[in-house]
């Protein structure tokens, strides 16, 4: 007598959904047999048999292989992947498995852009203005987006790829070096308008990181690299060859709010204008126009030496101790991996500039992806599992406090994912 199959899941208090299980399983984290030992796809209880030893243990692999399979339909279908299942389960199985995360195609969720060279650059536009149009004005909505660029160049001397930045946005290269992704364009913020005039004053959250720009396009007044933000901003190894500048002097009255650079390059001076505080480290700068409040840089190339209160420049020849931050990257294989970098001490200018810098690679298979439909449950669970952390963008509306137990765990967000704590935790 065949043995009857049971898909059970857990309850919202109990272990990770049949979804997160199997995901789990097919990155390497369940077990070898792929099946679930709690809250997920079971065998029911045996029956009355008559069967062998050899017939039972035949029956139980065939049993097992079929649970296998109805926990993949389930999530197929879960997933709204297809309408219609194919037929036969060889057909079912690889349509199942081409979709699933691999390395190459880890699944970041719908607000993780990945653009790739062979793109054009009016594809590229559509994707980041579509995001800006709907971010530039946002300070207080849910959207949360993060654009990735895979190794390679983008736009033109003919046709530069020039685009702005909006609110909870970041834009990041996918190399290992800021070298390997380069735009020929500019990535900018500028001054927003209100009742009281043009001012950067509240352009806050967002980044950009892990890439180079080669100065190029638009004219009139807004000639150059425009990072005009405020706080809760940061440009994080990032190469820039060309005019740049952290006010828009465009549109008055212009003023601006502070700002973070670390471990970058910029050719020519930096403009500070009206920015009345500011923190550059561990980067090299072909100069600085000027200080207002108090302007600060450790282990920076090029810095204005010290001289605060007059003007009010604190500076320090090395900076004592920094560690960059972990940084997504693909590699020669395509396949996505977290640099962690290591930790400097008494130094000075870029990690990058002299070659790779130092620390080591996480396969991403190491690491649980996040989306803002998990619980913290499954996210805790995956953390006493030993894995590392990546929160894709959106808003994580959390019960109870996500346990980091076990040292040099990595979390990292995405898109500036934001963590809002509920009922007081």
């Amino acid at each position: 007598m065949r043995r009857p199959i049971r898909v059970r899941r857990a309850g919202p208090s109990g272990p990770p959904s049949l979804n997160q299980r199997v995901r789990d399983t097919e990155a390497g984290g369940g077990h070898a047999a792929g099946i679930p030992d709690e809250g997920g796809v079971r065998v029911a209880d045996p029956g009355e048999t008559t069967a062998s030893e050899t017939g039972k243990k035949t029956q139980l692999r065939m049993n097992r292989r079929l649970s296998i399979l109805v926990a993949l339909m389930a999530t197929f279908a879960l997933a709204g992947s297809a309408s219609a299942a194919p037929s036969g389960s060889e057909q079912l199985t690889k349509v199942i498995y081409s979709r699933a995360p691999t390395p190459a195609q880890p699944d970041f969720g719908p607000n993780v852009k990945i653009l790739d060279p062979s793109m054009s650059t009016s594809q590229i536009k559509t994707v980041v203005d579509g995001i800006a149009n709907q971010q530039i004005s946002s300070q207080f909505g849910t959207g949360r987006y993060a654009v990735l660029f895979k190794p390679g160049t983008y736009g033109s001397a003919a046709n530069p790829l020039n685009f702005q930045v909006g609110y909870y946005t970041d834009v990041a290269g996918l190399g290992i070096s800021p070298n390997d992704v380069a735009i020929k364009g500019t990535v900018d913020v500028y001054n927003q308008c209100f009742s009281d005039g043009c001012t950067a004053l509240v352009n806050f959250w967002r980044s950009i990181s892990n890439l180079t720009i080669n100065v190029a396009g638009k004219g009139g007044c807004q000639v150059g690299e425009f990072w005009a933000t405020s706080q809760a901003t940061s440009l994080r190894r990032v190469n820039v060859n060309g005019n740049a500048t952290l006010m828009d002097y465009c549109t008055g009255p212009s003023y601006a709010s502070g700002g973070f650079i670390a471990d970058s390059r910029f050719s020519r001076s930096v403009t500070n204008g009206s920015q009345q505080q500011y923190f550059v480290r561990n980067s090299n700068i072909g100069g600085w126009s000027n200080a207002v409040w108090n302007q600060v840089f450790a282990g920076v190339t090029g810095a204005p030496a010290q001289s605060f209160p007059t003007p009010p420049y604190t500076t320090l020849a090395t900076n004592p101790e920094s560690r960059e931050k972990p940084f997504l990257y693909v590699d020669s294989n395509n396949h996505f991996k977290v640099f962690v970098p290591d930790a400097k001490f008494n130094s000075s200018g870029t990690t990058w500039s002299g070659g790779q810098t130092a620390g080591h690679s996480i396969p991403i298979a190491n690491f649980f992806i996040a989306k803002p439909s998990d619980s913290v449950q499954a996210i805790n669970n995956a953390l006493a599992r030993g894995k590392n952390l990546i929160l894709t963008p959106g808003i994580y509306n959390v019960g109870r406090t996500i346990e980091v137990k076990r040292p040099d765990t990595i979390v990292l967000g995405m898109g500036l994912a934001t963590i809002v704590p509920q009922n007081g935790v």
